[in-house]
């Protein structure tokens, strides 16, 4: 069956593949010999520009007639590079074979008639339109711009690789008399492969194949090689027969010269075996970017997102590109490289055992106090490209000399540095034993010859070149290097740095070195956030540069000297002596500083530790003291420096700021040890209570989460325990969901009531507790408590009685004889504490609506004029408070007159008292609000479609129909507590 499918597809393809050769071959010999046409032609300009707007449009099948037909009928001699130009747009609307076809066919009618004048207009513009984009515009754009004009690149190219295709094999594209134009679309297309390092243009090569692999590279195969491509699917080439697809035509009847068929295949395989490295290489990478991200997964338990991320499209890239070695594959008849794989998993597995060799070249387990802070600052500090996976070994210029020679000047360097280590020890032995007699005018730097070294003038840089024309794009390496270094300050992360630093690589030369280290060290004073990305830089560069760090480090020692030299100058040089440290402390962690260095900068400070000193030690401390003393190399002497520094701080006396610097650089330094957090467990329960209230609830899950929590075990000790402590802790719910947590308790009153007066009882503890402690920390739970006991109220859990009490509590509570004074000074709520009066309003803007009728609205009201009064004996309100109380007193009483004095307010208060007393006196008690509480209850109904808008404002869910049953008030009489618990449709309904 196998082989009868197979003779069927390779039928078909030797059908189709003849009948496009015949094709090709007549409409090449009317090409080659245009037959002569009436020259009488139309000439009106209508038509011409129709024709024109028609070719723009579009050259797809669909209008091939009628435009082939205004070709023939029209003079069109004036208006040729208008056609040239609509011709290539025209082509850009192209999708299938036929399209592509009918466009040839239009283009050869034109060329039939105007070859002289037509055809050279639009090769012209044919080649600008596939040719390579400008690297140099590119590498001006970030990574997601360069990725959509690659892409929107390659969208516009594919339809004009393929009318190039066929024009070169239908004699318009001719290489010279007599030949084809295969040479001509060859240049073409390794013009645009050689100049895409990043294999963008691999599409249009996949597409090419596609369709032209056989007259172009006389490339033929089995239609079953096709499906698993291996070493035994061998090019045939079409002078040879193959017995599934054979031979079309004799060579004499080719479209394309044998050589040229030859140069193309060799061409377009070589440029395979370049892919298939490519891949091989990406493959590597990948594997060891998911070896990593497996380690830190076991290390911390969880992958950082930015890691993720560069995963992620690590993964996109190379599965793109595996699809295009896979299609370049199939169209070859080539074999797919063998990718290496790497037991990734059993290594990972053997952390903590016997794999920690390995570790050290990847992820390193990091210990609690380790020489990183966290993950991502060791994965800026340590992960470092390698510029020879992104840039040639030519460029970089390794070779086996280089090498060697390499190999032994970094021995000689190794030698001097141990020698000036074996100094620094010797130094400070010396240094110990006089540390009890510090000399704070002595100084080392002070017997370098000043005359012997020059003086530099740090400050910030100046643009040694002028800025770039926006119209002009660099082309030169000289433009080049100056468009990357403008480019330099505005690369703040790690990528867009990684990515200069290749950029850097292609244009290396000493010249672009001594300007890329001079760039470097004129930082200006007030960017330090660039330090740490241009020690990036350098530290990416010096593996394979190294001058350009040794250059760099030796500025960077001139001007630390210089600055030495200047102790006196404090304020002048404050930024530049911060920039000089920040710079050599992230040079340090990038191990491009060499240790001795850093250790007698350090010692340097430390002889004369007095003055600016102070602040360098400090410096040196925070930027790269941890690193120092947790590096092995240096662990053992850094500490004793550290020793020395803190017993010289014993000796000597420093200001207090000198002191706090000091002490947060050292323990920033050398933090203490402390216990790790415990983490608190809980049962399977509480975990359960605890997802349904923070996670699920919500207004369309409110009642799903309220059975849930009624077929809970209401017995249990634990659960009625956890349940009171996550419905009386407001300030973990989400602020929207307050509202909620107030209805669920009311639902549950009515099975539950003992649970939902115990949550209303805690919500008052709590509300008292605030009052008597005022802790500034509490203060977001208390609003959440105020917002919660409103809505209590609302769902009629408790009495209005309740609520006037807490805002009169609230006003009065602390104050002698309760009555505030203004300016009066009191421990739990002094005149410039504001937050009583926050409370008021929150409380008021939850509940303060209700109360518009009856004895309510006069209690209401009442206390309104004493809050006037409270307001007054405190100092003036911040804006955001005044906003507040206006926001709630036009909520409340959109009328009321706001009291301006004091004296006003206080003869307000006054004549309040004086109408309560005198009703008392009348027998008038407005005490007992019962009769309020029934009418609220029973007279919603009867308010009309006003007081319904008005309960629906006061809570958050809508279009949610309260409970069946009389409802619990909380109240000083209790007489509405009778019938409590569930009905019996209810409880048929629950079960």
């Amino acid at each position: 069956m196998d082989s009868t499918a197979n003779g069927a597809q390779s039928t078909v393809k030797y059908e189709d593949e003849s009948a496009r050769l015949l094709k090709r071959t007549a409409l090449r010999d009317a090409n080659l010999n245009p037959a002569i046409r009436d020259t009488s032609k139309d000439s009106s300009l209508k038509r011409h520009t129709a024709l024109i707007k028609r070719i723009r449009q579009s050259l797809a099948s669909e209008g091939r007639d009628q435009i082939l037909k205004e070709i023939d009928f029209l003079s069109l001699e004036k208006y040729i590079d208008e056609i040239a130009g609509a011709v290539v747009e025209g082509i850009s609307r192209c999708k299938t074979e036929r399209d592509i076809w009918a466009a040839v066919e239009v283009i050869s009618s034109l060329h039939q008639r105007f070859a002289a004048t037509f055809t050279p207009a639009l090769l012209s513009t044919l080649s600008s339109a596939i040719s390579a984009p400008n690297r140099a515009a590119l590498n001006a754009l970030t990574p997601e711009q360069r990725e959509r004009e690659e892409n929107s690149r390659v969208i516009r190219q594919r339809p004009v690789v393929r009318v190039c295709s066929e024009l070169a094999l239908v004699g318009i594209i001719k290489d010279g008399p007599g030949k084809s134009g295969g040479e001509w679309m060859m240049k073409a297309l390794k013009e645009l492969l050689s100049n895409d390092p990043g294999l963008s243009s691999l599409p249009l090569l996949t597409t090419f194949l596609k369709s032209y692999s056989r007259p172009y590279l006389g490339i033929t195969g089995s239609a079953s090689s096709k499906q698993a491509p291996s070493e035994s699917s061998i090019p045939v080439a079409s002078g040879e027969v193959d017995e599934t697809y054979p031979s079309l035509t004799y060579e004499s009847h080719e479209l394309v010269e044998q050589d040229i068929r030859d140069r193309f295949r060799r061409m377009v395989e070589g440029y395979y075996d370049s892919v298939c490295k490519k891949l091989i290489i990406e493959h590597k990478r990948l594997q060891e970017q998911d070896k990593r991200n497996h380690e830190a997964y076991i290390r911390s338990g969880e992958i950082f997102e930015d890691r993720q991320q560069a995963y992620e499209k690590m993964t996109k890239g190379y599965e793109k590109l595996f699809s295009s070695c896979q299609a370049l594959s199939e169209q070859l008849y080539l074999p797919l490289p063998s990718l290496p794989t790497i037991s990734q998993k059993s290594d990972s597995i053997l952390i903590g055992s016997n794999n920690l060799n390995h570790l050290e070249d990847t992820d390193e387990i990091i210990p609690t106090g380790g020489k990183w802070e966290d993950e991502e600052e060791r994965r800026f500090f340590e992960d470092v490209q390698d510029l020879k996976d992104f840039v040639p070994s030519s460029v970089l210029g390794i070779d086996v000399p280089e090498q060697e020679e390499n190999k032994e000047t970094e021995k000689q360097r190794l030698d001097r540095e141990k020698e000036e280590v074996r100094k620094l020890e010797e130094e400070l032995h010396k240094l110990e034993q006089n540390a009890v007699e510090p000399t704070p005018n002595d100084s080392p730097i002070d017997s370098i010859d000043e005359d012997d070294v020059s003086t530099p003038t740090p400050g910030t840089p100046k643009a040694s070149t002028p800025p770039l024309s926006p119209h002009m794009a660099p082309q030169g390496p000289s433009q080049l290097l100056t468009a990357l270094l403008l480019r330099l300050p505005d690369a703040t992360n790690r990528a867009l740095m990684d990515q200069a630093a290749i950029d850097f690589a292609f244009l290396n030369s000493k010249a672009a070195r001594k300007r890329l280290v001079k760039f470097l060290a004129q930082v200006p004073k007030n960017r330090t956030d660039l330090l740490p990305h241009y020690s990036r830089l350098v530290a990416t560069l010096n593996k394979y540069m190294p001058d350009v760090g040794t250059e760099l480090i030796a500025i960077l020692d001139e001007e630390f000297r210089y600055l030495q030299r200047k102790k006196n100058v404090v304020k002048e040089l404050a930024e530049v002596r911060l920039k000089n440290i920040t710079y050599l402390s992230n040079l340090t962690k990038f191990h491009v500083v060499p240790s001795h260095l850093i250790l007698h900068i350090f010692k340097v400070c430390l002889d004369d530790f007095s003055g600016v000193n102070v602040e360098n030690i400090a410096l040196l401390l925070e930027g790269c003291g941890r690193f120092l003393l947790r590096t092995e190399e240096t662990s053992q002497r850094f500490g004793t420096m550290l020793e020395l520094m803190r017993r010289k701080q014993s000796l000597q006396h420093f200001d207090q700021r000198q002191l706090l610097l000091l002490e947060n650089a050292y323990y920033q330094c050398n933090p203490p040890e402390r216990a790790p957090k415990q983490e608190k467990r809980r049962s399977h329960m509480e975990l359960f209570i605890r997802h349904l209230v923070y996670d699920v609830l919500s207004k369309k899950t409110i009642d799903k989460v309220l059975k849930l929590i009624r077929k809970l075990d209401w017995d249990n000790t634990e659960v009625r325990s956890t349940l009171h402590k996550v419905f009386t802790k407001p300030w973990k719910f989400t602020y929207s969901n307050v509202s909620l947590m107030a209805m669920l308790t009311n639902d549950l009153q009515r099975y539950r009531p003992a649970f939902a007066i115990a949550v209303v009882d805690q919500v008052l503890e709590d509300v008292r507790r605030g009052l008597e402690q005022n802790v500034y920390s509490t203060n977001q739970r208390r609003l959440a408590i105020m917002k919660y006991l409103g809505e209590l109220y609302i769902y009629r859990l408790l009495s209005s009685g309740i609520i006037f009490d807490t805002l009169w509590s609230l006003v009065m509570f602390g104050h002698p004889d309760g009555r505030p004074m203004p300016k009066q000074l009191v421990t739990l709520d002094m005149p410039d504490d504001f937050f009583r009066i926050r409370l008021v309003c929150v409380l008021l803007d939850t509940c303060g609506m209700c109360f518009d009728r009856g004895t309510q609205k006069r209690k209401l009201d009442n206390f309104l004029v004493f809050f006037q009064y409270y307001i007054h004996c405190k100092d003036s309100l911040p804006l955001d408070v005044d906003f507040m109380v206006s926001d709630s007193l036009e909520a409340v009483r959109p009328k009321l007159q706001f009291a301006k004095t004091i004296e006003e307010a206080a003869v307000a208060v006054d004549e309040m008292f004086n109408v309560a007393y005198q009703n008392i006196s009348a027998g008038d008690d407005s005490g007992d609000d019962s009769e309020d509480e029934g009418e609220r209850l029973n007279g919603d109904e009867g308010e009309g479609e006003e007081e319904d808008d008005a309960v629906d404002h006061t809570s958050q869910v809508d279009e949610r129909a309260p409970s069946p049953d009389q409802e619990v008030v909380l109240s000083a009489s209790n007489s509405l507590q009778d019938n409590l618990g569930p009905s019996e449709e209810a409880e048929a309904e629950f079960a």
